[in-house]
């Protein structure tokens, strides 16, 4: 029987609530469970927003809570060249492409369109730069202009067919590889996005069970697709529900009242934040 690992990788923009207490015991627990190995990540690849103070009072929180994980701690700062060697890999193939369009030019084509595709997360990228030339696209970026790089789903999904993937509460779900469009992959001021950022470290880390909420179901179907282009081995995933407040609202940063510091300093104990949430483990 292969061993279970899983990881919490939270980002060092504000201080951790309830809602990452929930996440980080529920990752810890299904690892134990096996006798499996528990992973701490530090996505740190935003260095606009992300702080120092924020990620030592991670550790510190952490450690409050009774968690331990295994192994030295991972940051993504550290990691640029195995997101670059993904990118290259991937533009090698002509799978990936600049798109020099700002958010306010891609804002007004959607705008203007009658019927814009709609993802999770709002309107989808039109495909603007899909179709430039090579010669176009060169003569922007010998011109200096910004570019960021995004994945053409369609060739991507052409090369891969059919996929699935596992989530242990719904069972086998079948892939929608084109649910966010082609999605970026690096920005000019961050090598390299989340998509890509976190299915190359689960990799790489061998993480076999990514456990996370179920606002990031969405984001699976192009972990998948991801996965199978750089050929990274494929996990099995747990989204689990959301801590919500009592006006049915998920837990946010800025919930700074419901912070694991604030509740540290108005006396409350690490029992007792495991009181508040283990009922959550059940769903």
């Amino acid at each position: 029987m292969n061993q279970t690992v899983t990881r919490f990788a939270p980002s060092p923009t504000g201080l951790l609530h309830l809602g990452h207490a929930y996440s980080a015991l529920f990752a810890e627990k299904a690892a134990r469970a096996e006798g499996g190995r528990f992973l701490l990540r530090i996505e740190d690849i935003d260095r606009g927003r992300c702080r120092l103070e924020f990620e030592s009072a991670i550790e510190e929180d952490l450690l409050w809570l009774g968690l331990k994980w295994d192994g030295p701690v991972i940051r993504q700062s550290d990691r640029f060249d195995l997101y670059r060697q993904a990118l290259t890999d991937l533009s090698e193939r002509n799978l990936i492409y600049p798109c020099f369009c700002t958010r306010k030019e891609i804002q007004a084509e959607i705008s203007a369109s009658d019927n814009a595709p709609h993802g999770p997360d709002g309107p989808i990228y039109p495909g603007t730069c899909r179709t430039r030339s090579a010669d176009e696209r060169q003569k922007k970026i010998d011109g200096g202009e910004p570019y960021a790089l995004r994945l053409d789903v369609a060739k991507a999904s052409a090369e891969v067919g059919t996929l699935t993937f596992y989530d242990q509460q719904r069972g086998e779900i079948p892939v929608d590889a084109a649910i966010g469009g082609d999605v970026v992959l690096s920005r000019k001021d961050t090598p390299a996005s989340y998509h890509l950022a976190v299915t190359t470290d689960d990799s790489a880390q061998g993480v076999t069970l990514v456990t996370r909420g179920e606002d990031l179901l969405a984001a699976t179907h192009i972990h998948r697709l991801l996965q199978t282009l750089l050929n990274y081995p494929e996990p099995a995933y747990h989204h689990h529900a959301l801590l919500k407040d009592e006006n049915g609202k998920r837990l946010a940063k800025r919930d700074r009242s419901l912070t694991l510091r604030a509740l540290r300093q108005a006396g409350h104990t690490s029992e007792y934040v495991h009181e508040m949430i283990e009922g959550y483990f059940s769903k």
